[in-house]
């Protein structure tokens, strides 16, 4: 059961009631809002759950709160599931659940094996997940984790509670990258390494040709525009007129704001053009790179030509395509097999390139897209920029490739929800997008951009490795694992005995590395940017998957001590006795347990799911430290001990795994 939605429920019906005896209107979908209004006790003084709906209540009825909350607890039927609510302070109604209704709960979890007690949604729902998507054209970096891991937990956590997920990588497997690769393979292919070692002969490649690219374009385009640009705020600087007059006055502060703004806006565009001059400098500094350079003046256009002929069908290109995609999406894999990470589809781009002609015809028809200096252009109420979906040359952009995909979702899966697991800088994109799409197919699905922030290194800047490039996934797993391995031997060896063999040791420290990189991903609110730290992620104290594994691997060494079987535990039928205060706590926190993965499913945030274990596991070590389990003072309640025991464990590893992290048994 989850006591919280079940309590709401109660409270909806006699708010419902309050409102006719008051002759309000009978509202349910109003009853409902004021019932959200019951939660958790934040202290438990209070007791376990607070309803603070009789306040602001009290002000729409013209009546006292105090009131207004006797007359709500007359119509409110929960004798069995609390104690006699409380009437505190100025209209707070405290709950406190039974005992005996905890027990039975309780007993009720610890009897349902795969679920917990866990109910499953009333109304299921159709959810795609749109998660990962990196490009083929090259290795997965430290920016994919986020999707990765925030995208495969919503999938895990929105299955168990029964609705129907949909999960699609959308792979970058067709655009401008591989049109780059094509063209490093025409010309600076080593024949040899592409041999040996496909993928990374290829990702040098585009790196490479990237690198000419961005050169070209930063002296041709980006660095005269920034200085121009730099010119046109020192110019407004110079203009400001001189201060005069107080040193309080409105005019005053005003002109102070408007200098502070011009200053840091200068400052920021002076340090983006000093890092691209610098860029190219270094490259016009070392002579393979500038050669190259200057050997290949028109790289830019060339890539933009191989990219069209290869989607133009042109029968090399194509057939170069078909030969580096499959050793690309092997290596994509094993990063995959790695992090325990499966998809049921991975439709990429190229997959849509057939329907992209019929997406902006379709556009066109509806008068949704216009022509606007040789391009095609969907224009929204209130986003001032245009949603370009064709361009002067003809190519199709992204933008239209992610509008094929929608309409081929609505058409196959009929979804009620469309997520999109991706970076925060995407915000405008799928802005427009959704805008666009809602116009264009005129159909009741959510859209939703699952946003994320940043990963940032210890300096606080986006997480790169020593020579400045993006940090790659495969190898930041290896450190993690390498770490983790050290401190499982050093630990080990500690011990007047060694507890875990060489081949133990090794597999607990891949399933705590990659847990510590994982759960340090998905600990923090998924739209805040979090600095990546090795040190801290394997911490054994703390909000770490360490701790987690640590906390599970600590309750199932009482049953290994004790020689007691789980299974036969379970199937005793004496109820939990919950005569301790630090027993009731666990006993409640391990009952919330659906309550935070409806709270995880409502918002897409993940770290609900990992507060809540966190919560849990210091619930457990409280109860660990103040009640005797094993020793216990009689059987009865040896034998209620190792149930919470159990049910603890069990649901610290539901929760986990639900993050995608396993747990250990020994640690």
């Amino acid at each position: 059961m989850n006591i919280l939605a079940e309590l709401r429920s109660r409270f909806a019906e006699a708010l419902s009631e309050l409102g006719r005896r008051h002759s309000a209107a009978d509202d349910e979908q109003a009853a409902r809002e004021w019932a959200a209004m019951v939660l958790p006790s934040q202290d438990p003084r209070f007791g376990d759950y607070q309803a603070n709906c009789a306040m602001p209540l009290g002000k729409r009825l013209g009546k006292p709160p105090r009131e207004i909350a006797a007359e709500l607890l007359a119509c409110l039927r929960i004798d069995d599931l609390c104690a006699e609510p409380e009437i505190a302070g100025p209209g707070f109604v405290n709950l406190r659940l039974r005992d005996d209704f905890l027990a039975r709960q309780l007993a009720a979890a610890l009897a349902d094996e795969a679920r917990l007690g866990v109910p499953t949604a009333e109304r299921p729902r159709t959810i795609v997940v749109d998660y990962s998507s990196p490009n083929v054209a090259k290795p997965m970096h430290v920016g994919h984790i986020r999707s990765t891991v925030i995208g495969d937990a919503l999938c895990r956590v929105l299955r168990f509670l029964g609705h129907r997920v949909i999960s699609d990588n959308h792979i970058g497997d067709w655009g401008t990258q591989f049109g780059m690769i094509l063209y490093g393979y025409k010309h600076f292919a080593d024949v040899q390494r592409l041999e040996a070692a496909p993928v990374a002969e290829l990702s040098r490649l585009y790196r490479l040709v990237h690198q000419l690219v961005e050169h070209q374009t930063a002296r041709r385009a980006t660095i005269p525009a920034l200085e121009e640009q730099l010119g046109d705020l020192r110019r407004k600087l110079g203009e400001l007129p001189a201060a005069e007059g107080s040193a309080g006055s409105d005019e005053q502060k005003k002109l102070q704001k408007r200098r502070r703004q011009l200053e840091q806006q200068a400052q920021e565009v002076a340090e983006t053009l000093d890092a691209e001059v610098r860029k190219a400098v270094q490259l016009e500094n070392s002579p393979e790179l500038s050669g190259l350079a200057a050997g290949h003046p028109d790289v830019e256009r060339a890539v933009l030509r191989e990219t069209a002929a290869l989607h133009a069908g042109d029968p090399a290109n194509r057939a170069l395509w078909e030969r580096f995609l499959p050793a690309c999406l092997d290596e994509m894999e094993s990063v995959y097999r790695r992090l325990g990470v499966t998809f049921d589809h991975a439709l990429g781009e190229s997959f849509y390139h057939a329907a992209l002609p019929e997406v902006v015809a379709s556009l066109e028809a509806l008068g949704l897209a216009r022509e606007s200096d040789g391009a095609k252009c969907v224009f929204l109420e209130g986003i001032d920029a245009p949603f370009l979906v064709q361009k002067q040359d003809g190519a199709f952009l992204y933008a239209t490739t992610d509008l094929a995909t929608i309409d081929f979702r609505l058409r196959e899966w009929n979804p009620d929800a469309i997520l999109y697991v991706v970076d925060h800088r995407q915000s405008l994109h799928f802005q427009q997008l959704f805008a666009t799409a809602r116009l264009w197919r005129d159909r009741e699905v959510e859209l939703t951009h699952v946003s994320f922030g940043t990963v940032l290194g210890e300096d606080g800047k986006p997480f790169k490795t020593r020579s400045g490039s993006a940090a790659g996934l495969a190898g930041l797993l290896d450190e993690a694992v390498e770490r983790a391995l050290a401190i499982v031997n050093a630990n080990d060896d500690a011990r007047p005995e060694p507890l875990l063999s060489p081949a133990e040791r090794r597999e607990v420290a891949r399933r705590v590395g990659l847990g510590a990189v994982k759960y340090a991903d998905l600990s923090y609110n998924r739209t805040s940017d979090y600095k990546f730290s090795y040190d801290k992620m394997l911490a054994m104290t703390g909000n770490t998957a360490a701790y987690m594994q640590y906390s599970y691997a600590r309750v199932r060494s009482i049953f290994d001590k004790g020689d007691v079987d789980p299974l036969r535990l379970r199937a005793d039928s004496a109820a939990i006795e919950l005569s301790d205060p630090a027993e009731r706590s666990l006993a409640i926190a391990l009952l919330q347990f659906s309550e935070a993965l409806d709270r995880a499913a409502a918002d897409y945030r993940p770290n609900h799911l990992t507060d809540y274990l966190f919560d849990l596991a210091g619930r457990y070590a409280a109860f660990f430290e103040t009640c005797p389990v094993l020793k216990a003072e009689s059987d009865a309640l040896r034998t209620s001990r190792l149930k919470l025991c159990d049910l603890a464990a069990r649901t610290l590893a539901c929760g986990l795994g639900l993050l995608g992290i396993e747990v250990v048994e020994r640690m």
